[in-house]
């Protein structure tokens, strides 16, 4: 009589073995970046056209908690229009299926209410109707505002020119103080978290706030008049012992479809105008990113060409730069701007003194011809500016200093720590890290002098 064979792993035969139980794997997410597309509409038209702008914001991540991650969710699609017009914002959210893996059921409604606030519509239909029924918002905004005059001198911009000669009328300036602030920038904010790196809303209760709005009036089909706000700018206004006040730039943003045509550079130079008109003590900049700090550069530095009362200093720099000999090292502090020319500078241009000196540096450049017959020497002058910037301004005297190396073990905690000996130049050693503190030095000096030479052929094409 045969009998059923069990093999060895089967666990009837053997009592010992468990059965195993299943786990289902933990809901890995989704990164917000990768679900959530966000378009700028100007007419209902633009809603779900397939001609769209699409926004490219910074980070959608950290939005999000959970290290930017959506949980909850299979096949999630998020699309988001953001109206020109009212900037209100409408979020269509679709997906296959929602359950708990693990981690959760992320609320999305919440997470976008982070990001739009009150400026989020709930349904579609009522934002669509928001093209019409708020159409005339930006001219309601600006009804009460001030009214600037949006000439600038000295603009020898080729952008800027074209700007103003093809629409000459229709591009105005307003300024906006108390109350209204609040209002318009609530629904601006959005934009701004979502566009400008490193961005923190301004507190708007604080009453020496002001915000400049670039506005320019266009016909619709039906040949109506409609504000279009094209960018603005959020300025502190400082309290400066004992009769005076300074100017702070601390936002600025021009909208995405109207950005490289002059705007930006537009609106900087009426904020120059506006503080030499009112006489304040200097116009900042608060941490400037790269390239508005260079759009800064180029119109301080054709300003400074015209500005008579620094020419005979630069002149007499450039002319015992060119007789230096570039072996000797003495003398590279020699070169900075006198404070007289400091003072002059300051109080008739609003320029403050960091952002003059970056200007000298270019204006010295400017005069040196031919710049190759003087490049070691004009290099050495930027490269002690650069590193008496990060290093400290005693850096070639004796004690410890400390620089800050990026790498790619920790971005935040990674430094070098240098001692220099007996009045000797610093000796920079290697860290554990295997950085050359010398080297990130060096490129520091090199991404410097690209940046000047690339104003340099900026301004003298505008010279032209």
């Amino acid at each position: 009589m045969g009998t059923k064979h069990h093999s060895s792993s089967d666990p009837i035969s053997d009592p010992k073995k468990r059965r195993r139980v299943g786990f289902s794997k933990t809901d890995a997410g989704i990164e917000a970046n990768e679900c959530i597309t966000i378009y700028i509409a100007s007419s209902k038209e633009d809603v779900d056209s397939p001609n769209s702008f699409c926004l490219e914001p910074i980070d959608l991540n950290h939005f999000f908690e959970d290290d930017g991650r959506i949980y909850g969710y299979q096949g999630l699609k998020i699309t988001v229009w953001v109206s020109l017009i009212s900037f209100h914002a409408y979020a269509d959210i679709s997906f296959e299926s929602s359950s708990d893996g693990g981690r959760g059921i992320t609320n999305l409604k919440s997470a976008l209410q982070n990001i739009f606030a009150e400026s989020l519509v709930a349904e579609k239909d009522a934002f669509l109707q928001t093209f019409s029924t708020e159409s005339h918002y930006v001219r309601s905004v600006v009804s009460n505002a001030e009214a600037l005059q949006h000439k600038v001198s000295n603009c020898r911009s080729t952008e800027s020119n074209c700007l103003l000669k093809s629409e000459p009328s229709d591009v105005e300036v307003f300024r906006i103080v108390g109350v209204p602030v609040g209002h318009l920038y609530s629904r601006l904010v959005p934009l701004v978290l979502l566009l400008v790196d490193g961005s923190n809303a301004i507190d708007v209760l604080d009453p020496r706030w002001e915000i400049y709005v670039l506005v320019q009036e266009r016909k619709d089909k039906q040949e109506d008049s409609l504000s279009r706000l094209l960018g603005f700018a959020a300025v502190y206004r400082f309290h400066r012992y004992p009769e005076s006040t300074r100017l702070r730039l601390g936002q600025i943003l021009v909208m995405p479809p109207y950005q490289r045509k002059g705007y930006g550079r537009f609106l900087l130079e009426v904020l120059n105008t506006v503080a030499i008109s009112e006489d304040v003590y200097d116009l900042t900049i608060e941490e400037p990113e790269d390239s508005l700090q260079h759009v800064r550069l180029c119109i301080d530095v054709e300003r400074l060409l015209l500005f008579d009362p620094i020419q005979e200093s630069l002149e007499s720099v450039v002319s015992r730069l060119k007789q230096e000999n570039p072996s000797k090292k003495s003398y590279i502090c020699k070169y900075a701007p006198p404070l007289s020319a400091v003072e002059d500078v300051r109080k008739t241009l609003k320029i403050n003194k960091k952002q003059f000196e970056q200007c000298w540096e270019i204006l010295i450049y400017l005069r040196l011809d031919p710049i190759n017959k003087y490049m070691e020497t004009y290099r050495a002058i930027v490269s002690h500016r650069v590193k008496a910037e990060v290093v400290g301004k005693d850096s070639e005297g004796d004690g410890k200093q400390v620089i800050d190396v990026p790498t790619e073990y920790d971005q935040q905690m990674s430094f070098v720590m240098f001692k220099s000996r007996n009045g000797e130049s610093s000796s920079i050693e290697k860290a554990d890290n295997g950085s050359n503190v010398e080297e990130q030095l060096q490129q520091l000096v090199d991404e410097r002098m690209n940046q000047i030479k690339l104003i340099a052929e900026k301004v003298s094409v505008h010279r032209l």
